[in-house]
């Protein structure tokens, strides 16, 4: 990788759920340690990190007395670990509807891999990342076109009961390639955040729709 795909200092927000590129993802802000962080990347319209949690919780809990989970900084507080690869997002809708809160919606663009981490102070992770290649265009095959359709007949559904800026999949509707309609499924299934987090670290993302349709049809969805 060039040096100009690497990031320093980028700031983390470890979540419960997964963000794939091109994914809309509505947040809910009310932590200092995470005010701060998205106010200044909103004045400056620069991009934070979301990464999915593997142990600890999504808003920072004091540690059990006692407790092993007090963090390797002793700082009292419970153990944050997050996964290495995570999605680049930027802040495309902003508001304050009272103080100390903040509703935002992000959109995911690139994956990267933390290479450094580090906890602040306050609680607030950074990290040195390198941006991962993005899904190269795959035509969709024959044998996977009703993975395609089907995403389309929802997509239609949703848009008779939504204007198009409210949508939970953003525009456009790239629906003849294999990595964006794997990455929209993969948000729409009620898979275990684990899974979600496998599926969107493959680099290939014909082997990733080929997985998708393999648990659309386990789940019984109609293809």
């Amino acid at each position: 990788m060039s040096e100009s795909l690497t990031l320093f200092s980028l700031p983390l927000f470890p979540l419960g759920t997964v963000l794939y590129p091109d994914g809309l993802l509505p947040l809910r802000i009310f932590e200092v340690r995470y005010l701060d962080m998205i106010g200044k990347c909103h004045k400056t319209g620069a991009p934070f990190g979301v990464v999915s949690l593997t142990e600890g919780s999504e808003v920072r809990r004091p540690a059990e007395a006692g407790s092993k989970n007090a963090g390797p900084s002793g700082d009292g507080f419970a153990n944050e670990g997050f996964n290495a690869v995570g999605t680049l997002a930027t802040i495309s809708e902003f508001s304050v509807p009272q103080p100390g809160l903040m509703v935002i919606q992000c959109r995911g663009v690139h994956r990267f891999m933390v290479d450094r981490r580090e906890k602040l102070k306050h609680g607030l992770w950074i990290a040195d990342v390198t941006r991962l290649e993005d899904d190269l265009p795959v035509k969709i095959p024959y044998d996977l076109q009703k993975t395609s359709d089907a995403l389309g007949k929802l997509i239609k559904k949703l848009l008779q009961n939504n204007p198009a800026d409210k949508m939970p999949i953003g525009m456009p509707y790239r629906l003849d390639d294999c990595g964006w309609v794997a990455n929209r499924w993969c948000e729409l299934l009620p898979m275990p955040p684990a899974l979600k987090q496998r599926l969107m670290a493959l680099d290939n993302p014909l082997l990733r729709l080929e997985l998708v349709c393999d648990i659309l049809e386990r789940t019984g969805i109609s293809l």
